[in-house]
């Protein structure tokens, strides 16, 4: 007696899912804790995914994505525009809008300062072609520099020192807490009003102490940050739109 074992062919990484005439990408994915399909738009790439649960068949979630074609255009026609770091651009400091200029006849560091109008303006100075890397490493060094000042803030009530703060650009989260004490955030926070950044600061380092999201680690918050909840709720209807700019 023969026995055949029959093997399933591995999922494409991606479809395509029509929808009045454009063509949207969508990445598949294969999860063994998925208990249901799902269909997901991100808000800060624009990237579509379609996650499978193990004994969903390719082919139903095939069906499940475009019969969704509608909802994923108009979840994409929801995401804020895409602001570059250019000339005349309006980029927030500290959730205060502040305009890029170029300056060609000064030289000098890139700074956040006046106009002689009185506008906030980011002063640029150097090669047009560098205006942009100018401008993201201004940024970056504002946000260490502030989120440096916040973490040693909240650890000193605390009582417990971060052993290192690093600055990335992740789409997922704002901020985490190593095991090690290593702390790491988005650099965009400092696009943020000064109480979403201090906010995140205090969320990171009550996780020095309280590794987990237990009644305990929020009470912590609260106490290091008592603006807690105005800050989410910002985050909530603001975040996405931080990812837009750069």
């Amino acid at each position: 007696m023969r026995f055949s074992l029959f093997r399933r062919q591995p999922d494409p990484d991606r479809i395509e899912v029509a929808h009045a005439g454009t063509l949207y990408p969508v990445s598949v994915k294969r999860r063994a804790t998925a208990r249901r399909l799902t269909l997901r738009v991100s808000q800060a790439t624009g990237e579509i995914t379609l996650t499978l649960p193990e004994r969903v068949d390719f082919a139903t979630g095939r069906v499940f994505a475009e019969k969704h074609g509608g909802w994923i255009a108009a979840r994409l026609a929801k995401r804020p525009q895409g602001v570059a770091f250019e000339p005349g651009a309006v980029v927030p400091l500290r959730g205060v809008p502040h305009r890029i200029v170029h300056w060609t006849r000064v030289r000098g560091v890139t700074r956040a300062t006046l106009s002689a109008e009185g506008e906030p303006i980011i002063a640029v100075c150097g090669e047009a072609a560098h205006v942009a890397r100018r401008v993201t490493d201004f940024l970056r060094r504002e946000a260490l520099a502030d989120l440096e000042k916040a973490v040693c803030t909240h650890t000193a009530v605390l009582g417990i020192p971060a052993r290192k703060i690093t600055l990335r650009d992740t789409t997922s989260r704002w901020g985490s807490c190593s095991s090690k004490g290593h702390l790491s955030f988005s650099w965009r926070l400092i696009l943020a009003p000064a109480l979403v950044l201090d906010y995140l600061a205090a969320h990171e380092v009550a996780h020095l102490k309280e590794m987990n999201h237990s009644h305990r680690f929020w009470a912590l918050t609260h106490k290091l940050c008592p603006r807690t909840e105005e800050a989410e709720a910002w985050l909530k209807r603001h975040g996405a739109s931080l990812h837009g700019y750069g």
